[in-house]
């Protein structure tokens, strides 16, 4: 029967030789939000080590829109070369390239992790929020401006512009990110989301301006490529965004185009109990493949190369989206073909090293 996690998926016209997804992973290494030298070598050294899919850290289509100022953008012209030259040799490796769009919300003009994390300072290099409800996401950060009509049609042309660009750059696929307390995130949830209007209350109110922009991304977006959304399937409090809505609004993006949910959670609020462990999120892909009707993709704490086959060969998800894994090995899947016996294409530079 084979190994089922080396076996090649195909969403509309694209072909991926494997299940082994990159996920996006922030390197705060941009400056202007131009990408360098490092994310070549990040990015190309996984297409090297036999992922099929490389993804891009969360790409800010504004500069409001980044988590730090030194986020990946794609806001100007001026960003697509430098992606142009990374997508070009990730396609080279026999990878797919893909790029996730994002908008950081309130969550937005905070320093690298490694810098603390926290909000930067009035004077430095902060710059104004902004979120569907004036709620911050903690009380050092800042409040953020409500948004009103004609900033919530600005963030979604916004988006169409970047989809624009990233066809221009050379990317394959394009993903959406609704998770992890960003923008999108925040219109879905109801504890981030308190309006009164169009846009808030009712589940239909608080999915519309999230489902507007995937549709206007899918409308940009070449019909024979994918689009991909992630979602944060529960934020892991009671009466916060859970997986009951996160199966219905899966359907609504099914029905809208998309077609594959990178199925995360939590990150919308701070105090948030998360009960981690490997493999904690696959149960979530899987309701989410059953119920909706759509394919998935699944991530949290994946390491192992069994854990990762039995995941695919069971039908939880589609694909295996590995993060810290990959950092920490940029060539896992060629390790992993090895441990399940798999016999895989070596790069032909590396081939004395795959006996």
């Amino acid at each position: 029967m084979g190994i089922k996690l080396f076996s090649g998926l195909t969403l509309r016209k694209l072909e991926f030789k494997n299940r082994i997804f990159v996920s996006p992973m922030c390197q705060y290494s941009c400056e202007n939000g131009m990408a360098t030298d490092w994310h070549l070598v990040h990015l190309g050294s996984r297409a090297v080590g036999g992922a099929a899919l490389v993804m891009t850290e969360a790409t800010a289509v504004s500069p409001e829109g980044r988590i730090s100022p030194d986020d990946l953008g794609i806001w100007s012209d001026e960003h697509i070369q430098p992606l142009k030259r990374i997508t070009s040799f990730i396609k080279a490796q026999g990878a797919v390239p893909g790029i996730q769009l994002a908008h950081a919300g309130r969550k937005a003009s905070t320093y690298a992790p490694w810098l603390g994390g926290k909000p930067v300072e009035k004077g430095a290099k902060a710059w104004q929020t902004i979120a569907p409800s004036p709620v911050p996401f903690a009380d050092s950060y800042q409040a953020p401006l409500e948004m009103t009509q004609d900033k919530i049609d600005e963030v979604v042309s916004q988006f169409s512009a970047a989809v624009r660009r990233s066809i221009e750059a050379g990317f394959e696929v394009v993903e959406i990110h609704m998770a992890h307390g960003y923008l999108l995130h925040e219109f879905l949830s109801p504890l981030s989301n308190q309006r009164t209007d169009i846009y808030g209350g009712s589940f239909e109110n608080r999915i519309r301006m999230p489902l507007q922009v995937a549709q206007a991304v899918r409308k940009q977006w070449p019909d024979d490529l994918p689009v991909f959304v992630r979602v944060s399937s529960t934020d892991w409090v009671e009466g916060g965004w859970d997986i009951a809505q996160t199966i219905k609004f899966a359907g609504k993006l099914r029905e809208s185009g998309i077609d594959l949910i990178d199925c995360s959670s939590g990150g919308l609020v701070p105090y948030a109990v998360i009960p981690d462990g490997p493999g904690y999120q696959t149960p979530f892909a899987a309701a989410i493949r059953k119920e909706a009707g759509i394919p998935t993709g699944t991530v949290g704490l994946i390491t192992e190369p069994f854990q990762a086959e039995q995941i695919i060969a069971t039908g939880i998800a589609d694909a295996v989206i590995l993060g810290r894994e990959m950092l920490r090995d940029p060539y896992w899947p060629l390790h992993a073909a090895r441990v399940l016996k798999a016999d895989v294409p070596w790069p032909k530079q590396y081939l004395r090293a795959k006996i």
